[in-house]
């Protein structure tokens, strides 16, 4: 299974960026392409500009990481209780390559937050959002308080949402 993990942040030291690639390791007997969306830079989309200029090259990095992908795990950043802009963009980018350039992908949707609400707001409009893309979200997890309940050395420090990640990970690769 080719499996890509990021998280939808363009934050240096993001936290989702760092529970994506956290839970990939979990995936090691499989192909697994830990990405940056910070090396994805794009100017903010309008349809003037894609008219003007046609799709940036990153966009089509992006989506070729896509479509090598069986498993997308993905971390939702949270902004205002949405999507980041960083990724908001690239995602707008991407539907207008091809609307459905989730098509047939599984996703593992994930977030984090340094707050008692892990994020959720961005995950459920994701988990919302995604389908008409064509994604099929397999699992979801939240993990809250993150500076209390993770650590880069540990992982999940807090058993029972450790024991509910390792249950998911476990139906994935079942």
């Amino acid at each position: 299974m080719n499996i890509l993990a990021f998280g939808a942040s363009a934050s240096k030291n993001s936290i989702n960026k760092q529970f994506a690639h956290y839970v990939a390791d979990h995936f090691e007997d499989h192909e697994v392409i830990k990405i940056d969306l910070l090396d994805y830079p794009l100017p903010i989309f309008t349809v003037d500009l894609e008219k003007s200029n046609g799709f940036p090259e990153n966009v089509s990095l992006f989506l070729d990481k896509v479509r090598a992908a069986d498993l997308i795990i993905i971390s939702m950043a949270e902004h205002n209780g949405s999507y980041t802009t960083w990724f908001k963009n690239l995602f707008d980018w991407s539907t207008r390559v091809n609307a459905q350039f989730f098509k047939d992908k599984k996703i593992l949707l994930l977030s984090t937050s340094p707050g008692e609400r892990g994020g959720i707001g961005s995950l459920t409009a994701a988990k919302e959002r995604f389908p008409r893309h064509g994604a099929q979200i397999i699992a979801t997890f939240s993990l809250p308080n993150f500076e209390t309940n993770f650590n880069s050395s540990e992982g999940i420090l807090d058993r029972d949402l450790k024991n509910q990640l390792e249950i998911i990970v476990g139906k994935v690769l079942s």
